[in-house]
């Protein structure tokens, strides 16, 4: 009945095509001033936002004036059309007179589906929020405050929001998900650094990208793309809790690497939270011998796969349990492979806690005693509140910007409809998890004098620590540029400076590395 009567209608309009035409020229005759003006402002083309203000800080005892801009940028396709606003928020020193002397950094979280609120404020932007170190913060009214670890001392930063994220959005015909990829979000920040740079003038300062997370995924294959397709070189990366080869952080059936590389970072929560039978009084010194055990008798054991006898695997269970705090028992059970979520719900079973991924220092109540897999990351709900809160305040009391508008700290939808096919770098063969190992070997051939520094958390869950020393390690640099990577390591998890003591230690490596990557 549907089809049928849009037919007849369809033929109807075709027939009279006359008269509608006639009909359409009267109504529009007819318009009133004000739908005209609706109209005009539809088809209006989207328009950026700037809001600059004036502050000082002090850092080290010196007084530090800069300007603040919260502003958005517009990308464009290859048709000169609009498709996305992107919102930055840019810190820049106020007394420079030669800005070529004067470096710059790119600042932004991961997820995928990540603002960068939790970097912005967290870390070095002027203002922080402060949280409860290692437990939930109490509810509001939270405290915002002066940050003496910022690095506007050191640099420029520009703290900014992929599309779906933050303010960021995008707009006439395009749509957020056009953008929701990791080529996709290679482009579109590519076309954000390029335009900021050229805008500022900015293209003789020595350059930076501090990425988080997904964030490191994104800045070697970012990196990548503006050295290669932009000529827009960089003088170092600092890749924060980092990944580049997914498929060492994914347990799927049949692959045994994840379980190698979690080990020493199981090792290091059963030690802080206490639940080893002999716990040792060194920590580096357990560690280093959990990592031996991993790429040793622990792999040995898992590579025999179902050929491992019932009395070897007894044995490396004992091990297991020694190393981790959880029952040989269950470690049979589990056939010596204990995924992450199984791990953050067993290790503190019997307290009725469940350990945190991010920050495995963090633990919160379990529901269901009975159940497998941890329902929740108690260091995501310890934090997420205070930072939403605190952002939402300051950018509309301080910086003047978004009053109207909707500031998401994150997008579901992106993460869940990502878009993982990835063409960059040499690989071969089939398509496996998404790789960008290839992409930083490339920018560090391209670039010989690029530096890159890793910041590890040992509590870090959610990017182990042992499996960013081995992607390091297994890059196939020349010896020359392998001396251009350094790994630093934090006693906290994967957003270290949720700790003071560590953000302390992170400001002071940053800035001695953002010194050293600056000069000729």
């Amino acid at each position: 009945m549907i089809r049928a009567k849009n037919l007849s209608v369809l033929l109807a309009l075709a027939l009279s095509g006359t008269s509608i035409a006639t009909g359409a020229r009267a109504q529009d005759k007819d318009a009133k001033p004000a739908d005209k003006l609706a109209e005009a402002a539809a088809a209006a083309p989207p328009k950026e936002e700037t809001s600059v203000t004036d502050h000082s800080i002090k850092i080290s005892g010196q007084t530090i004036p800069y300007k603040a801009t919260a502003a958005t940028i517009l990308l464009k396709n290859e048709k000169d059309e609009p498709t996305a606003l992107v919102y930055y928020t840019a810190y820049t020193r106020s007394d420079v007179k030669d800005f070529s002397q004067r470096p710059i950094a790119f600042v932004y979280n991961g997820g995928p589906g990540s603002s960068s609120v939790w970097l912005h404020m967290g870390s070095f932007s002027p203002r922080r929020v402060i949280t409860v170190n290692a437990d939930a913060t109490p509810p509001a009214p939270y405290k915002l405050s002066e940050n003496p670890y910022c690095l506007l001392d050191k640099s420029d930063l520009v703290f900014l929001d992929p599309v779906g994220t933050g303010f960021s959005h995008a707009v006439g015909k395009a749509q957020d998900k056009d953008f929701w990829g990791v080529d996709q979000d290679v482009k579109s920040l590519a076309q954000f650094v390029n335009t900021y740079v050229s805008r500022n003038s900015r293209w003789n300062s020595p350059k930076f990208l501090i990425g988080e997370s997904y964030g490191t995924f994104r800045s070697a294959a970012l990196s990548n793309y503006l050295q290669s397709h932009d000529g827009l070189y960089f003088n170092g990366i600092v890749l924060i809790s980092s990944v580049l080869n997914l498929g060492t952080i994914s347990f799927n059936p049949g692959e045994d690497m994840p379980y190698i590389f979690y080990l020493p970072s199981y090792a290091a929560t059963a030690w802080y939270h206490k639940v080893l039978k002999d716990r040792p009084d060194n920590l580096n010194s357990f560690l280093e011998e959990t990592r031996k055990y991993a790429q040793t008798d622990y792999a040995d054991a898992l590579i025999k796969g179902s050929k491992l006898g019932e009395a070897e695997k007894t044995a490396v269970a004992k091990k297991l349990s020694r190393f981790t705090g959880l029952g040989e028992d269950y470690l049979v059970k589990a056939n010596l492979r204990v995924n992450l979520p199984q791990f953050m719900k067993e290790l503190q079973r019997s307290r009725g806690l469940t350990t945190g991924r991010l920050d495995a220092r963090f633990s919160g109540w379990s529901y269901d005693l009975l159940g497998e897999f941890a329902e929740y990351d108690p260091q995501d709900t310890s934090i997420t509140g205070p930072f939403t809160a605190a952002f939402n305040n300051y950018v509309r009391d301080e910086l003047k910007f978004g009053q109207d508008k909707v500031y998401h700290t994150g997008s579901d939808d992106a993460a869940q409809n990502w878009d993982w096919k990835h063409r960059g770098g040499d690989n071969f063969g089939f398509p496996g998890s998404p790789n960008v190992e290839g992409d930083l070997i490339q920018a560090m051939l391209t670039n010989p004098h690029l530096q890159v520094e890793v910041e590890n958390g040992i509590y870090d869950l959610a990017t182990p620590f042992y499996a960013t020393e081995y992607t390091m390690e297994h890059l196939g640099l020349p010896d020359k540029l392998q001396k251009n990577i350094r790994l630093q390591y934090y006693d906290a998890g994967h957003m270290m400076y949720l700790r003071d003591e560590d953000l302390a230690k992170l400001k002071t490596n940053i800035a001695g590395f953002i010194d050293g990557a600056s000069k000729p």
